[in-house]
């Protein structure tokens, strides 16, 4: 072993160690660990930082943007509007949650897939009366699944393919990771939705994820073409009950009707009184196809990214003892008070006529630059980590076929993938389903930071013969095995791997090893590089290996030895099924 790889492995051995013992943030550790590869001459300085600039790192911030835009739009709500039905037997409902979240998450980030179903998952869990663990866990096995399937479902098929066309001239990609992937995201699937959950324990539900944000009365307005129009309000109660919100009554002609009005048939124009969480408020708009005063100001084609916005009245705000009707809110800052919540209390005046008290909770839709405006101006103060995405259902179809045409530029050869995802974000600029205040907000960049410093990390690994030396170590204790035994070993220890690394670090330390094993046994590289792909998404073992694990742990009530349970059995079926079929479809 020379100087060099001794100093290599040193730093590496530090950093693996760094990075399981979790004290520090990972960026921070990989971004150290860089800087001591520098300062040794293990990596040219004008080389260390060249991993910001990796098609791998670029890709990855533009999935990140790409999936919010197809979330906001409200694209991926036509998905999960027809997958939530409470009165499903459990294993049927967690096998269509898990089949969901794997289609969503081939197409979109895994873990912007699970923020999305997590949601909608655990409202099911709490009308069906049951315990949230037992279905949670699969929900977020499906979502690692199933990113496996696409080139961009997940960040270590990324690498991988990026990491090919360094080391052989060519990317895979974007369905070459899909024969593998569907079959073990098929056969994983159904395990967990027939037999891993019974592995689950039953635990009493954590705090739910809205926390003890308050419920809100609030109006919405029946709009021009609503399929509401013609409908009684006692119409719109079971899609008022899924949607947890409660109907309180009908605002017409500027006057509350007396009682519930459940009889009443809506028309254009006419307000319905709601009470509500935000976001079930806002659900409930959506699929009654109804809006707020002032939309007409937001809507079109081209409108502005909207948010809900919570803020809070303080004694000495401008907006104590008066009414946004007479501060004229909408027209002179294009917001909306949409909801008021006091203390749990109902009244029967309109919102916007209501004299707001100190004290009070108001829910404000607007755009973020206005929102922002009109809390200074009314001397409110917006509360933290309460502020929610208006999804822009009109812009659902649009959104997709941006994706679409961007996917295909891809697929036939016209655009690499990360000039066509970057049409596909400004092309949702300007269709105003992201924000430019927010666009540098939606990028994760931890691990952009964790990827593009361990870039160089990796390429040091291989310059200075440490991966040759790792493979060459892993062949000889393999001598004599048939290549989809070394394959099988090499898979085993980068899954053990994932299970308590980052898993863009795993597979960026792993792939110039499968290289290095596929030279000394003089065969194709791609069977390996697959493997590492594969091995490196795999990790269930535990809530540190991958984000989505660590996501599910609070809401679920888990504790740290609940992930082996379902999660080992797992393993061994991913390894199982993915050898032969890598084999079969990639050959030596």
């Amino acid at each position: 072993m020379t100087t060099d790889q001794t100093l290599l492995f040193g730093i590496l051995i530090v950093l693996f160690g760094m990075l399981v013992w979790g004290r520090f943030r990972y960026d921070l550790v990989a971004f150290v660990a860089l800087l001591a590869t520098v300062l040794l001459g293990l990596i040219e300085p004008g080389a260390a930082f060249e991993g910001f600039g990796h098609p791998a790192v670029v890709i990855i911030a533009l999935v990140l943007i790409v999936s919010r835009g197809l979330m906001n739009s409200g694209a991926v709500e036509l998905i999960a509007r027809f997958v939530i039905h409470a009165d499903r037997p459990l294993p049927v409902h967690i096998g269509v949650m898990a089949v969901a979240g794997a289609a969503l998450s081939a197409v979109i980030n895994n873990v912007a897939a699970l923020a999305l179903l997590m949601s909608l998952d655990i409202d099911a869990a709490r009308k069906a009366r049951r315990v949230i663990s037992l279905s949670l866990m699969p929900l977020s096995f499906g979502t690692i699944l199933g990113g496996m399937i696409t080139l961009i479902g997940t960040p270590p098929n990324i690498v991988i393919a990026q990491y090919r066309e360094d080391a052989l001239g060519a990317p895979f990609s974007m369905f070459d990771f899909a024969p593998v992937g569907l079959a073990v995201a098929v056969v994983g699937i159904a395990y967990v939705a027939f037999i891993g959950w019974r592995l689950l324990p039953a635990r009493p539900d954590a705090v739910s994820l809205e926390g003890d944000a308050g419920l809100y009365v609030a109006e919405a307005r029946v709009k021009e073409g609503s399929k509401s129009i013609g409908q009684t309000v006692g119409d719109l109660y079971p899609l008022a009950n899924d949607s947890d919100v409660t109907i309180l009554g009908l605002v017409r002609q500027g006057r509350r009707l007396p009682g519930f009005s459940r009889a009443r048939e809506l028309r254009q124009g006419d307000f319905l009184a709601l009470e509500g969480d935000p976001k079930q408020i806002e659900a409930f708009m959506g699929a009654a196809e109804l809006d707020t005063v002032g939309a007409e100001q937001h809507g079109g084609l081209l409108g502005k990214s909207l948010s809900l916005v919570e803020v809070i009245v303080p004694e000495d705000a401008r907006i104590v003892g008066r009414t946004t009707a007479g501060l004229r809110l909408v027209q002179k800052h294009g917001v909306t008070l949409l909801g008021v919540s006091r203390q749990g209390k109902r009244f029967r005046e309109r919102v916007r006529n209501l004299p707001v008290k100190a004290g009070d909770v108001l829910l404000l839709i607007g755009p973020d630059d206005n929102i922002a405006a009109a809390s200074t101006w009314l001397g409110v103060l917006p509360l933290e980590n309460r502020r929610l995405e208006v999804l822009q259902r009109t812009k659902a179809l649009a959104a997709l076929a941006i994706f679409a045409a961007a996917i295909a530029l891809t697929v036939i050869g016209v655009a690499p993938l990360t000039i066509a995802l970057g049409l596909c974000v400004v092309a949702y600029l300007a269709l105003g389903v992201i924000g430019g205040r927010d666009f540098y907000a939606l990028i994760e960049w931890k691990v952009i930071v964790l990827l593009a410093c361990l870039i160089p990390v990796g390429a040091a690994l291989e310059q200075t013969g440490g991966s040759q030396l790792i493979a060459n170590l892993i062949v000889t204790q393999t001598v004599d095995l048939p290549p989809w035994a070394v394959l099988t070993v090499l898979m085993v220890i980068t899954m053990t791997l994932s299970d308590f690394l980052n898993n863009v670090a795993t597979a960026l330390i792993a792939a110039p090893i499968a290289v290095s094993i596929a030279t000394s046994l003089d065969v194709s590289p791609d069977p390996f590089l697959m493997g590492v792909a594969v091995a490196a998404s795999c990790a269930f073992l535990t809530p540190i290996g991958h984000k989505n694990n660590t996501i599910i742990m609070g809401p679920g009530n888990y504790q740290f030895g609940d992930y082996w349970r379902m999660g080992l059995i797992l393993e061994v079926i991913v390894i199982a099924v993915s050898v032969p079929m890598i084999v079969w479809v990639w050959g030596f």
